[in-house]
């Protein structure tokens, strides 16, 4: 993998459950890890959604393997990259060579 090809910035975000004042647990993103990666992806389609069309847009990031990406699960995390919202779909690890990780990604819905 070539460093140079990681040149944007992504922001993992955990999903943890917090307890307020008056004792209500309350899902809540943090912030919780920060790295360059390679973009590529579809350019998408539509599907329909209630009546609507609505465009569907796929993306693939490959980040370099540290610990902190290793502990990435599909269910609770997801990635912030230019002010958009991606939940991970899946995650290839490349031939569990510790090198690094494929996550693809699709664009939350809001």
């Amino acid at each position: 993998m070539e460093i140079a090809a990681l040149n944007v910035k992504i922001m993992f975000q955990k999903n943890e459950a917090v307890v307020d004042g008056i004792g209500n647990h309350m899902n809540v993103w943090r912030d919780y890890f920060s790295c360059h990666a390679t973009v590529s992806g579809s350019g998408g389609g539509e599907m329909a959604v209630a009546g609507l069309t609505v465009p569907e847009v796929d993306i693939h990031f490959t980040v370099r393997f540290c610990r902190a990406v290793a502990a990435v699960t599909c269910t609770g995390f997801r990635i912030c990259f230019r002010g958009e919202l991606y939940d991970i779909l899946s995650i290839d690890h490349l031939n569990f060579r510790n090198r690094a990780l494929k996550l693809k990604c699709r664009r939350v819905r809001r």
